[in-house]
């Protein structure tokens, strides 16, 4: 993966390049699942943070949970959770404008005052196309989109997971990429697109 590859996957809809990572350790809390399915989706979470050489907590200090994962069948159910509009400003036009896209899946970022990334939200509404995945599958592919601040169009032509005889893993370069953005030596955001080839000359390095 070039740094012109690597520019596209952070490159917004404005023309702004933007990458940023997470700037405390992540805590997850999951919503609208079984518990076997719970510990899915949290170990692909877990197995995504130690690729990237993040970290995990307990509890986050300021809001207990920061990455907050919901599964559902509507979109609509959003507006029954108590309390989810105080988190996600602008709850009601956001669920409307998804409902008229017929949208899947939705993520919400908030920043600390580096703006790097302090929490997120992942909405998943499982229609037939997602019901037809495997847990497994949904879960690596949702930790992986919220492990850094891609682009809204990052994995719209090609997926972020590859199969591997009857086992979906990572994609090798997407894994390198990630260590990459997380090297301590890199700041936590960056929106000159300079930052590219910096990550570029890391993936060499940790591929």
């Amino acid at each position: 993966m070039d740094a012109a590859e690597i520019t596209g996957l952070f490159t917004r809809a404005d023309g702004q390049f933007l990458c940023a990572r997470w700037g405390r350790p992540i805590v997850p809390v999951v919503f609208g699942v079984e518990d076997a399915t719970l510990q899915t989706v949290k170990g692909a979470i877990e197995a995504v943070v130690t690729l990237a050489n993040h970290k995990m907590a307990e509890t986050d200090p300021e809001l207990g949970a920061n990455l907050m994962v919901f599964f559902f069948r509507d979109w609509a159910e959003l507006l029954e959770v108590p309390n989810l509009d105080r988190l996600v400003e602008g709850l009601g036009p956001l669920v409307a404008r998804l409902q008229a896209a017929r949208a899947n899946q939705y993520r919400v970022f908030r920043f600390d005052e580096a703006n790097a990334i302090r929490a997120a939200f992942v909405f998943v509404r499982m229609d037939d196309a997602l019901a037809e995945v495997d847990a497994e599958t949904l879960a690596l592919s949702q930790a992986v989109q919220v492990i850094l601040l891609w682009s809204e169009t990052a994995f719209t032509d090609r997926s972020a997971l590859a199969v591997a005889g009857e086992q979906t893993i990572l994609r090798p370069e997407i894994g390198a990429l990630i260590r990459a953005a997380y090297d301590p030596v890199l700041p936590a955001v960056a929106t000159d697109p300079t930052h590219a080839l910096r990550l570029a000359a890391r993936m060499g390095d940790v591929q």
